[in-house]
């Protein structure tokens, strides 16, 4: 052999190498493909859960494949992020539907809608195995949005949140300003109150400021980061305002078309990996943080009444009628998460034990 090259092998070659190149868009000249995300969190829990997502990818590629995580606010404002992955300005966002309402009020039904009896795991249940991602699906087609969208990270139900006193009747609740977003804003006018929709990092400002009586954002963890026991003293957990929320990966679908279908099995599964690893890690995060906030904090936390939880599903009735008489395309989400609740919840209610009962046996 000699080493001189044969250029018309060479040409041959490099023919074939082009062509893999294109038919499957991984590492050329030593380099992968990068998605840069946008997550709606400026830091705090949830901007880990969203590198942790992007890490579970960038290690399932073994490289091949990066996304790279941009805080909030990075390239858009966190009510443009949808658009600008549309638009291809973002290959992707870390977000929850609720941010986006404005455009359907279906999508709050894909992880802040009303409760029939179910948590965010069983929600997921029917995203994943109940038609829900196909109902999604039909939604971006309805809307002409260039995204396909993954759901993950089952949420355990927000907190009631924080007061000025402790919450013992829902007419204590009447005529007060208070923090949420999505249709949960809705269900809170019909309570009663006067809703003030605002990013999370406003929250402890506008109440320390008295623009807002009372709020909620999400969990122990992440309220704590925000300084909510500096303004408030009381914590009411368990509410059905949201009780079912989770995180959506959104991405544009040109560039996740392009992607080898290696890589867009990688972003599924660990979209589906995300589900457990978020449940357990953030359960025990909340659980830790929730006792700081009683023991080093001083705040007092109460458990919120049902009488006030029944006022909510009341609530709830009404502004999801109201929306469904107006959208058939809502409506019919509704009934097929209903058809789904109703089945699976059946089995699980009949077949579950009260672990209630089994922890007050052991811990009081």
């Amino acid at each position: 052999m000699t080493n001189s090259i044969n250029r018309r092998k060479f040409l041959r070659g490099s023919a074939v190498a082009g062509a893999a190149a294109l038919a499957t868009p991984a590492i050329a000249e030593g380099h992968g493909v990068t998605l840069k995300m946008q997550a709606a969190w400026g830091g705090g829990i949830f901007l880990e859960n969203a590198q942790s997502f992007a890490a579970r990818v960038n290690e399932m590629s073994g490289g091949s494949l990066t996304i790279e995580v941009l805080s909030v606010d990075a390239v858009v404002k966190t009510s443009q992020m949808q658009d600008a992955v549309h638009r291809g300005v973002l290959d992707a966002a870390h977000y929850v539907p609720a941010y986006w309402y404005g455009k359907s009020k279906s999508a709050s039904l894909f992880g802040t809608g009303p409760c029939f009896g179910w948590s965010s795991q069983e929600v997921l249940g029917w995203v994943y195995s109940g038609g829900g991602q196909e109902l999604f699906d039909e939604l971006m087609a309805e809307l002409r949005l260039n995204v396909v969208s993954f759901f993950n990270s089952p949420m355990p139900a927000q907190p009631l949140g924080w007061f000025q006193e402790q919450i013992t009747d829902a007419s204590q609740m009447k005529g007060l300003k208070y923090r949420t977003v999505g249709l949960a804003a809705d269900v809170m006018l019909e309570m009663g109150m006067s809703v003030v929709q605002l990013p999370g990092g406003e929250i402890q400002p506008a109440m320390k400021s008295g623009l807002i009586d009372a709020a909620e954002f999400n969990n122990p963890t992440s309220d704590r980061d925000f300084g909510m026991q500096d303004v408030s003293k009381n914590y009411m957990l368990a509410s059905y305002h949201q009780s079912q929320e989770f995180f959506e990966v959104t991405i544009n679908k040109d560039k996740f078309n392009s992607l080898s279908d290696e890589h867009k099995a990688i972003i599924k599964n660990a979209s589906m990996a995300e589900n457990s690893g978020f449940y357990w890690g953030n359960t025990k995060r909340y659980s830790d943080d929730l006792i700081k906030l009683q023991e080093a904090d001083g705040v007092a936390v109460h458990r919120t009444p049902d009488s006030v939880m029944e006022a909510q599903l009341v609530a709830w009735d009404a502004v999801a009628a109201r929306i469904a008489d107006d959208d058939p395309f809502f409506a019919k989400v509704m009934e097929s998460q209903k058809a789904y609740a109703k089945n699976v919840m059946n089995y699980l209610n009949l077949n579950q034990p009260d672990y209630k009962l089994a922890y007050k046996h052991y811990f009081g």
